[in-house]
């Protein structure tokens, strides 16, 4: 159980869970400022300017982060490995949605949408809607930052504010989702957040809400040891007193580790879907971006898993 959740907890972009939409859009922000980049995001840095979270805007400080490794070369892989994991993370479900445009679904709901930028960036198919779900303040953060710049959707995007905790089935109806048109969905950083019941009954409302040919992908966390995970705060907390840098939140607070989570993979192919699960590690290797870290219980960090509704 997280210490830091309650079940009617709330959040805008610069606090709690919203805080990690920012860790995640700064490191596509940094990833696409490579020389050799695995994907391109040109509005993540504008989504991460003035959101208020102070650390993990310094991932975009490239004199900082050298100044880290220096103070601690396994800190420093840590910030490697975990830029690099979000640009195969990103890659994958990018690949998803291009596989989904392909196969002709032109219905897309993206959970937990955070600062996500899909809907902009990605060159979708004519006639295609994009509903993004999460928290009212999140997605105010987001529209008004791009509209300011005067960025617009590629697609028809819809965003449906409310929680994924109420009835929010009935809002993305509202907002003219069809359940008769096949939709691909992402879970994309959001199930760790959730508890194993509620990961079950998420599951259930989008098999409910999916048409034959629907597909789903969804990023689950695996369980690491709690010794491990108390070694790196300590070493972080030292970092950031040495360097005089606020200390990035500590992610394990918010979320649920529960033991009995269902396998995704497993669950959706006893509900009428046909799944597959790729290791985090596999996929990192695979695309040339796997960073070793010695203090590692040498597990994936996460799977990813796709489905299709049969």
């Amino acid at each position: 159980m997280s210490s830091l959740r309650t079940d009617d907890d709330t959040w805008d972009i610069a606090s709690s869970v919203g805080a990690t939409a920012v860790m995640v859009a700064a490191a596509r922000a940094a990833e696409t400022e490579r020389p050799d980049p695995l994907i391109r995001d040109p509005y993540a840095k504008l989504l991460v300017a003035d959101a208020g979270t102070g650390a993990w805007e310094h991932m975009l400080d490239n004199e900082l982060m050298e100044r880290i490794t220096g103070a601690d070369a396994e800190i420093g892989a840590m910030f490697e490995h975990m830029g690099s994991y979000q640009a195969v993370r990103t890659h994958f479900f990018d690949r998803f949605f291009t596989d989904a445009a392909a196969a002709g679904i032109r219905q897309v709901v993206i959970l937990a949408s955070g600062l996500d930028s899909r809907a902009y960036r990605l060159t979708w198919p004519a006639g295609t809607t994009v509903f993004e779900i999460d928290q009212p303040k999140v997605l105010e953060h987001k529209s008004a930052t791009l509209a300011a710049h005067g960025v617009t959707p590629t697609a028809d995007c819809r965003t449906v504010a409310i929680d994924l905790r109420q009835d929010w089935p009935a809002a993305l109806r509202a907002a003219g989702f069809e359940p008769a048109q096949p939709t691909a969905w992402l879970a994309e950083g959001l199930l760790m957040y959730l508890p194993a019941d509620a990961q079950d009954r998420l599951f259930g409302q989008i098999t409910e809400l999916s048409a034959p040919g629907s597909r789903v992908a969804a990023e689950s966390m695996g369980i690491h040891a709690p010794d491990r995970r108390e070694r790196m705060r300590t070493r972080f907390a030292a970092i950031s007193a040495q360097l005089g840098i606020a200390e990035p939140t500590d992610i394990a607070e918010l979320t649920y580790d529960d033991p009995d989570r269902a396998d995704v993979a497993d669950w959706l192919d006893h509900h009428g879907w046909r799944a597959q699960a790729t290791a985090s590690q596999d996929e990192m290797r695979r695309l040339g971006r796997f960073v070793p870290i010695a203090d590692s219980d040498d597990q994936s960090f996460s799977t990813f898993t796709t489905a299709v509704r049969d």
